[in-house]
């Protein structure tokens, strides 16, 4: 990839193809952001509960090392894709703001809300939830006689502080507590090397396994290993905050994802390599159960100790990244101006605020989980428009400057598109209720969309 100087917003140049008009940034932001901690905030928003909770789900369903460790790697694979393809469209439409941005200017600004909806109402918030209870409950394993909710609390409230206060400090954060999750994950890994064989671990495939694979239980399982999975496009969103976006925040989304495909593999492989399917079978807490069983009751305490400060970097890369997609919408919508305001040095306080209360209702009520079933849907489906969009713009705008282009094109975002229509058909079909409540809550937001007036028209640049 070469170097490339990318021009301001207002001054990119013009296609002879009618575009939709985005409006500049009312506050121009100083990029402070390196590429590691670009890099880091991509693994931190990848590595949160998922790879911790659902393997004992999917070993129910499908009982075979080969198919679940194949079943890790289809993942990877598919959040590399979508990875290489949010690469080109973050160099070639550089505004923080991720599928809100790209949609919009893609497709129609109120196709970008309905994504922008999803994202500042419980796209983040839920996942912030969940890992702030995921946080609270293992660490009453760790201390019995506290609160799981008051746990959960401070967390949430602890790191909207830190990033309330501003970039260096956040950053800083950031990436010492990413470092200390991936080395908890390496550590897991090396000791799955080490620990003695569970009696009839093997990962050769056996006869029933195509059928495994092909079946609806397996594209179930997949939805769930693409949520583990999610947050490959972290530093799209926060793209105005990145040093040299053009070559940083493709090298970002990219090394990131690799990585966590690495770490992803290696651990499942620890898991079942050290622990009996049986014992792992319908259990949430697959990291505590694998790490008494590698480690001994004292070492699996220790175990549910580092999951939490892992815990502590997920939620607060979540935190960070959240707030921008709500920030571009008030930028956009005169109605939603509010959100918009930050601080002279760039910091969405309201946003921030806005994300943490939201967390803290689905924290109180318990209805976090219900949403995020909800929302699984929609959520496959904006990132399938996303990634249509590489080959949209490469169709409608031939001229468009593309300092980056997708590696593998067309290949690369067809095969992301071919395997969502797999778990969305299958979704639909096993969860018909659960999908059509999840897609009718994404449409309540054109009732906000219409209400809050139409995006502001960018003004002309010679």
């Amino acid at each position: 990839m070469s170097p490339a100087v990318i021009p301001s917003w207002p001054d990119r140049p013009k296609t002879t193809e009618p575009v939709v008009t985005i409006p500049i940034p009312s506050r121009r932001v100083i990029p402070t952001v390196t590429l590691t901690t670009a890099t880091c905030l991509v693994v931190a928003n990848m590595v949160g509960t998922g790879v911790f909770t659902s393997l004992g789900f999917q070993v129910t369903d499908l009982p075979s090392g080969f198919v679940i460790l194949g079943l890790w790697a289809l993942g990877g694979v598919l959040a590399l894709c979508g990875a290489l393809s949010y690469a080109e469209l973050a160099a070639a439409l550089p505004r923080s703001g991720g599928e809100y941005h790209f949609l919009s200017r893609i497709y129609h600004p109120a196709l970008g809300f309905l994504s922008g909806w999803t994202s500042a109402t419980v796209g983040f918030a839920a996942p912030i939830a969940l890992a702030a209870m995921a946080f609270g409950t293992y660490a009453k394993g760790v201390f019995p006689g506290i609160s799981p909710l008051a746990m959960s609390l401070t967390l949430v409230w602890g790191t909207s502080a830190i990033h309330f206060m501003g970039q260096k400090g956040g950053s800083a954060f950031q990436n010492w507590f990413t470092f200390l999750k991936v080395a908890l994950i390496l550590a897991l890994i090396v000791a799955g090397f080490v620990v003695k064989a569970t009696p009839g671990f093997s990962l050769m495939p056996g006869v029933h396994d195509w059928r495994l694979a092909t079946g609806p239980a397996f594209a179930i399982s997949l939805v769930y290993v693409m949520y583990s999975y999610s947050g490959w496009n972290a530093s799209t969103y926060i793209v105005n905050e990145i040093h040299d976006p053009v070559r940083n925040v493709p090298r970002s989304v990219f090394l990131g994802t690799l990585l966590v495909v690495a770490l992803y593999m290696g651990l499942n492989w620890a898991f079942l390599r050290t622990t009996p399917m049986h014992a792992l079978a319908g259990q949430l807490e697959v990291g505590l159960i694998s790490g008494r069983q590698i480690f001994g009751a004292t070492g699996g305490a220790v175990v549910a100790a580092l999951i939490c400060l892992g815990l502590i970097s997920s939620v607060s890369s979540m935190v960070w990244v959240g707030p921008r997609v709500t920030v571009a919408m008030g930028e956009d919508l005169p109605g939603l101006a509010l959100l918009a305001i930050q601080t002279k040095s760039g910091i969405p306080r309201v946003a921030i605020v806005l994300q943490a209360l939201i967390a803290t209702v689905l924290l109180l009520t318990g209805t976090f989980e219900q949403v995020l079933v909800l929302i699984q849907m929609a959520l496959i489906l904006f990132s399938g428009l996303t990634v249509l969009g590489v080959i949209v713009l490469r169709i409608r705008e031939p001229k468009l400057e593309r300092p980056y282009r997708t590696w593998g094109y067309p290949l690369t975002p067809v095969l992301f598109l071919g395997v969502s229509a797999f778990m969305i058909y299958y979704t639909v079909e096993s969860m018909p209720r659960q999908s059509m409540e999840g897609f009718a809550t994404v449409l309540a937001g054109l009732i906000v969309y219409f209400v809050s007036g139409r995006a502001k028209p960018a003004p002309e640049h010679p």
